[in-house]
């Protein structure tokens, strides 16, 4: 399916600088609010209890915070609507697992005479629990980058590893600032999120950088922007129909997924618009801004080339037993 003209060249970077100045904005924006207002952590990393609770009418929730504030374990829990009116959930920081009774059975007859309900969830993590999950995670996520970081220095020019690195932090910081600005639960969803986004966000960009290395060696152009412009263009109808189908996959998830997705649904929502933004505008913009140079790289290319055909030169020499 052909949504763009193959023949046809898009000037991308024309209008790069008002877009990398929009990056550049949104970027210091994502690290002020992630400095100042931090995540929302769930009881994932922070450990806790929480018990999902549904009404068969809108949920009295004055009258729920009324019966929990008289218990002792649930005297500073938050109470919060659950995707419904009738559905609330109920998070409190202390641990319960040392308790002889079921927390289900001990929130039921806390909540006797609010109202017919049902106990939907319960979930209990304790507190070394949820430190060992936030270092796995946040191990599992700086491992992951690490690797990522490494093969695409190993694979490209420096100047391309380069731009990718940026364009990847610039992915990921972004998306950290929306998971904050709008207090998205961080749990472990979200790391998994996270994972996917560094996968994808770099899946995109090799594939834009792998066309503009083809471009090189091709065409006969030196000029380095309309060879970007090109390679660029001609990936166009491939990536935005990549990037649709995992968009409205994930925009499923996100509306019909309910509350206890949004924190894998929410982050990749954004993850893969920014994601397929900075493979073009960022990426391939700081490519240009680092001074690429064209010439220099045939003759690298062609240097290279050359000493290949020699080694197979000489391989196939010793071989017939001349050398």
């Amino acid at each position: 399916m052909e949504l763009f003209k193959e023949d046809k060249v898009y000037n991308f970077l024309g209008k790069g600088k008002i877009f990398f100045v929009a990056s550049f904005v949104l970027f210091f924006l994502a690290i002020a609010l992630i400095a100042t207002k931090g995540f929302s952590f769930g009881i994932d990393f922070t450990g806790g209890t929480v018990v999902q609770v549904k009404y068969q009418g809108p949920a009295p929730i004055d009258k729920v915070r009324e019966a929990l504030e008289k218990d002792e374990l649930f005297k500073h829990a938050a109470v919060s609507e659950f995707g419904s009116p009738e559905e609330i959930v109920i998070k409190t920081a202390a641990s319960t697992d040392g308790l002889s009774k079921d927390i289900g059975d001990v929130t039921r007859e806390i909540l006797k005479g609010t109202g017919e309900f049902e106990i939907r969830r319960v979930d209990m993590v304790g507190p070394k629990v949820g430190d060992e999950l936030r270092v796995k995670g946040l191990t599992a996520f700086l491992l992951t980058l690490g690797a990522i970081m490494a093969m695409v220095t190993f694979r490209y020019e420096w100047r391309f590893a380069l731009a990718a690195i940026i364009a990847i932090v610039h992915d990921i910081v972004i998306t950290f600032g929306f998971v904050s600005y709008f207090e998205i639960d961080f749990n472990i969803e979200s790391v998994a999120a996270l994972l996917m986004i560094l996968g994808y966000s770099i899946h995109d960009t090799i594939i834009v950088y792998d066309r503009i290395r083809e471009h090189i060696q091709e065409s006969k152009n030196s000029d380095f922007v309309m060879i970007v412009n090109e390679a660029v263009s001609r990936t166009q109808s491939r990536t935005t129909l990549t990037s649709l189908t995992v968009f409205f996959v994930v925009l499923t998830l996100f509306l019909f997924g309910g509350d206890i997705m949004l924190g894998f649904s929410f982050p990749m929502l954004v993850g893969v618009i920014i994601g397929t933004y900075s493979s073009i505008f960022v990426a391939a913009q700081l490519v240009v801004w680092t001074g690429f140079s064209v010439g220099r790289y045939r003759e690298k290319m062609a240097e290279k080339q050359k000493m290949q055909a020699e080694k197979e030169k000489m391989r196939a020499q010793f071989e017939q037993g001349i050398v």
